[in-house]
């Protein structure tokens, strides 16, 4: 069902490559006669406005009752094209870690499976806070980066610390779901 909550998801999953596009090809601002720094200006612009969405589609969902089975596989997926869109383009552009961005990947990797077992087992295993404030680290750092503010490496490995940590809390809290309905 696409309601309000699922739409704002189906914009963050457009706006992915648009703006990893726009991170790869800054000659497009700079041949037209505008300095880099409008790049950077416009690829920021676009991941703020798309994770505005990530913040609005949830509160909707729960304020609205309008949390859906695809809501629950449009958000985290969303979520990941974004910041991995990111993430990617500043690591090619020289901007970002391979090894963070790296890690980054593998746990997203690894909790998606996680996610896809619990749903195939029923098994509820929610984003602890932990995780949210792994995401929200995450799009700091991002921001950081591709304004090309200083800390910005910085804020990435204490991005990339709580995405270990959060990653691990999760698979914690599956283990005990798994545990407590005895499989």
């Amino acid at each position: 069902m696409l309601n309000l909550p699922n739409f704002l998801a189906s914009i963050r999953i457009l706006i992915a490559p648009l703006m990893f596009w726009i991170i790869l090809n800054p000659q497009v601002f700079t041949q037209n006669g505008y300095d880099i720094t409008w790049n950077y200006y416009f690829a920021s612009l676009l991941f703020v406005l798309a994770s505005a969405t990530d913040f609005f589609d949830g509160y909707i969902a729960r304020e609205w009752n309008q949390m859906t089975m695809l809501g629950a596989i449009l958000d985290p997926l969303a979520d990941k094209m974004l910041t991995l869109a990111a993430f990617l383009g500043l690591m090619l552009i020289g901007e970002a870690s391979p090894w963070a961005i790296y890690i980054i990947i593998v746990r997203e990797l690894f909790i998606t499976g996680i996610r896809t077992v619990a749903l195939s087992e029923g098994i509820s295993v929610k984003a602890s806070w932990a995780g949210k404030i792994k995401t929200v680290a995450q799009m700091i750092a991002i921001g950081f980066l591709l304004m090309h503010w200083p800390f910005g490496n910085a804020l990435l490995w204490f991005a990339v610390f709580l995405t270990l940590y959060s990653g691990m809390e999760y698979l914690w809290g599956f283990k005990n779901a798994l545990m407590k309905d005895g499989k």
